[in-house]
């Protein structure tokens, strides 16, 4: 819990233990929400439904879509039908698609009824699709105008529909039939003579996403062109809603979480460590036994080789550096391609050029590393020959482990599968292997020839 969180806590305890309410109904008007929805799940339930009741309608709104939704539930239950009805129409509809389309759809209809009509009926809409694309993190609480409208008869209209916008920034300019047609800032409007006609002023090049587009591209797609919002249309490029680089910077925490608990092989919907003991261990138990059988298979090719192994037993000294080095190097180079597929920065069309480039990397990390090991190997025992193979195998383990870490992800990218799912335990396993099998190889071909 942040520091600020900490404080906000401790405030309102003494509120609650003093008993008059009007000092913490003040306190509550004045401190911010994000503060105030991480320390609500420290009080227990009786007092979490009090402070949303004594909270304003737009502040509780706002603290309730950032909590957890496994809390969410119980809260609306304490609070009320007039209460939630109140703090479910000061929701953008966005939030309050987002907040619902979690819950049970008999939990769904029955909060949907609280709301007004009007809201309901734009909150189903956004029910309709998924997710985890366009459609599904957009609003339509957006600001647009006719294109055949003068400045100063658009500046009217806003004036008339902003207050419900999410943001005025951006003003969408549509036709008679709610196609996107362009797009003018406030401030272009403000500073035109009002006589000067919105198709006019207006750009008619706009960046636009298709309601079915992934989130993760509309994500890309902000932050390329910096904008604060981007507008979303169908198929025939009638005007829907547009996301917003608040939910923009949501999806971003999102999909950075996913990736990274995916490249360990933990996959978890929502707040992880709000998780159970045993529910968390169901998640990664699996995979953990599958990589176990991983590492016998590694055993299974060091057996292979027990001849070699008992000849010179040295050669168990530098087992660890041959498995160790390649797998990190495999991880290091994965979270690289990983990123930068996510980013936009690896293009399909780039992937000889990403994989020369991380090979090379390996070349010059491997060289360096396999001549400190070579050098240690020879001091150590006095064999040049021991020093060769230690050398050998822990550059060509690395220049293997770049090229596996960096065309598994993208191969898996290729047919359209999360790259992160090439996650880090299974490269590293698979580099095991690898790296054993090159080791003993190549000490079993020289031994034979070259006597230790």
């Amino acid at each position: 819990m942040s520091h600020e969180a900490k404080n906000v806590l401790e405030i309102i305890r003494v509120y609650l233990a003093a008993g008059p309410t009007e000092g913490l109904r003040r306190f509550l008007r004045e401190v911010h929400y994000a503060d105030l929805a991480e320390a609500l799940p420290e009080l227990n339930l009786a007092q979490q439904i009090k402070i949303i009741r004594m909270s304003e309608p737009n502040k509780a709104a706002a603290v309730l879509y950032e909590l957890d939704r496994s809390e969410v539930v119980a809260l609306l239950e304490g609070l009320g039908e007039r209460r939630v009805a109140l703090i479910l129409r000061e929701m953008s509809t966005d939030d309050a698609a987002d907040l619902l389309g979690e819950m049970p759809r008999e939990e769904q209809e029955r909060f949907l009824s609280l709301m007004g009509t009007t809201e309901a009926e734009d909150v189903q809409e956004l029910l309709v699709y998924e997710p985890d694309t366009a459609g599904g993190i957009m609003t339509t609480e957006y600001v647009a105008v006719k294109k055949d409208l003068t400045a100063d008869e658009a500046i009217n209209s806003l004036r008339a529909t902003a207050p419900d916008a999410e943001t005025v920034y951006y003003v969408y300019v549509i036709d008679r039939n709610n196609m996107l047609a362009g797009v003018v800032s406030l401030r272009e409007l403000i500073l035109s003579a009002p006589s000067t006609r919105v198709a006019d002023i207006m750009r008619t090049e706009v960046v636009s996403v298709n309601v079915r587009t992934d989130q993760e591209e509309v994500a890309r797609i902000v932050g390329k062109y910096d904008f604060l919002a981007v507008p979303v249309v169908d198929d025939e490029r009638k005007l829907l809603g547009i996301v917003t680089v608040d939910d923009v910077l949501d999806v971003l925490e999102e999909e950075a979480t996913e990736d990274i608990l995916r490249l360990a092989h933990v996959e978890y919907e929502g707040r992880y460590f709000d998780a159970s003991v045993l529910k968390r261990a169901g998640k990664r138990l699996p995979w953990l036994v599958v990589l176990l059988f991983g590492g016998l298979l590694a055993a299974s090719v060091i057996a292979n080789f027990s001849a070699t192994l008992s000849a010179i037993t040295a050669l168990a000294f530098f087992m660890t550096v041959m498995a160790g080095g390649p797998g990190n190097l495999a991880t290091q180079t994965l979270a690289v391609v990983v990123r930068g597929l996510a980013t936009g920065e690896v293009s399909p069309r780039g992937v000889l050029v990403v994989i020369t480039g991380e090979v090379g990397v390996a070349v010059l990390v491997g060289v360096v590393s396999g001549a400190i090991m070579a050098v240690v190997a020879y001091f150590w025992q006095g064999e040049a020959v021991l020093g060769f193979i230690v050398g050998v195998s822990l550059t060509a383990s690395m220049i293997i482990a770049a090229v596996i870490g960096s065309f598994v992800p993208l191969i898996i990218n290729r047919f359209g599968v999360d790259p992160a799912l090439a996650s880090g335990p299974f490269i590293t396993t698979l580099m095991d292997v690898c790296s054993m099998l090159i080791y003993f190889s190549l000490a079993t071909f020289f031994l034979h020839r070259y006597p230790i």
